[in-house]
């Protein structure tokens, strides 16, 4: 063990984030995006940022789990040591383990140890976690949300399109199947045949419903149908794939390898949206990013535009990167964008240049806890 990279620190700081619009979709409205901001620094001085995330609800369960048990496990422990890390703190939270609070708290610290161990390397993240691209197309879910009208979708579509995005994003699930299929007919009919148009159904739907849903959705040429279904029902996420032309996309609510694994040996899905922190960290999604390119599927991360830039540009089979800015009010610096085409940070580690002032401003907790 070297002696420099010994955990001698580690903060834990809560902000609580306002998207800059209203986001509906057909199982929820939020107002808040609770992002807690982890801290840890070596013996030699060395520091690492990491960042989880929550939507609405559950911000301060995170702090608890990480203040409480998994901070106070790092003290000493060998930074470089990533990967054993990982597995001794999912090992230490087995009663809880898999579920949401210990997998987006673990993501908290992985995160901050890649920073580091790229810092260290004086090289950026997408480059030491693969490097298989330097840039990734852009598609847009900012201007697609449920409460929008037809015109309000068409504008917003059209809007990316001129900007070079690939794509735009539509949540579905109106009472009606036909309201969502007007929504989407106008869209489709405003941007033309090349513009891409994925649907997200957020969970929502009965197999009966999804399939009259991409049955009735044929022929406006969907990319994909997103979380038609609750996560762990994998039954009828294989019959929906099998029974439709669209592909069938899933991710964002999965939060364990081993679920991934499920899905993809039974043919369940298309589209991998693996999210970063709610898989338990960048460890764990470069493994889930690989199994699926072992499955010849691609991978299309769900939200953290911020951190998944890097993680796109690191694997080689990624497509699109969804735009959904998080980070904007704490950072003084956005995502790289010229015409619809994301470029990863070149500066080692993450590259998300934290604005601390901001963020010491607006914080509603600040842990520390040390050797």
């Amino acid at each position: 063990m070297s002696n420099n990279s010994i955990i001698i620190k580690a903060e834990i700081i809560l902000v609580d984030l306002v998207p800059k619009v209203k986001r509906t979709d057909a199982m929820q409205s939020f107002v808040s995006q609770e992002t807690p901001i982890v801290r840890v620094t070596t013996a030699d001085g060395r520091i690492g940022h990491g960042y989880t995330y929550t939507i609405g609800t559950g911000g301060s369960s995170v702090v608890a789990l990480l203040r409480d048990h998994l901070l106070p496990k790092l003290m000493g422990e060998d930074a470089t040591m990533i990967e054993y890390i990982w597995h001794e703190l999912l090992r230490s939270t087995h009663a809880t383990s898999v579920g949401a609070i210990t997998s987006l708290s673990l993501a908290a610290i992985d995160t901050a140890l890649w920073d580091l161990k790229c810092k260290s390397m004086d090289e950026p993240l997408y480059k030491v976690a693969g490097g298989a691209k330097s840039q990734i197309q852009l598609y847009t879910t900012e201007g697609g949300w449920l409460h929008l009208s037809c015109d309000e979708l068409v504008t917003d579509a059209l809007a990316a399109q001129s900007k070079g995005f690939v794509g735009s994003k539509i949540k579905i699930g109106l009472p009606n199947p036909h309201d969502d299929y007007q929504r989407l007919a106008a869209v489709r009919q405003a941007v033309g045949p090349n513009y891409t148009i994925k649907v997200d159904c957020n969970q929502s739907f009965t197999l009966n419903e999804a399939k009259q849903r991409a049955s009735l959705l044929e022929d406006i040429g969907i990319s994909w149908i997103e979380e038609p279904f609750l996560a762990h029902d994998i039954s009828s996420h294989i019959k929906l794939n099998q029974s439709t032309s669209t592909p069938v996309a899933i991710g964002e609510s999965i939060y364990s390898i081993h679920h991934f694994k499920e899905y993809l040996q039974n043919n369940a899905t298309e589209i991998i949206q693996v999210d970063v922190a709610r898989i338990g960290g960048i460890t764990p999604w470069l493994k889930v990013a690989h199994l699926a390119e072992s499955f010849n599927k691609i991978v299309c991360p769900h939200f953290l535009m911020e951190l998944h830039v890097s993680l796109c540009c690191a694997i080689p089979n990624s497509t699109w990167l969804e735009y959904i800015p998080q980070l904007d009010s704490i950072t003084a610096e956005s995502v790289c964008i010229d015409n619809g085409i994301a470029f990863p940070p070149e500066t080692p580690g993450l590259g998300i240049n934290w604005d601390w002032d901001e963020i010491n401003r607006i914080k509603l907790s600040h842990d520390i806890i040390e050797v």
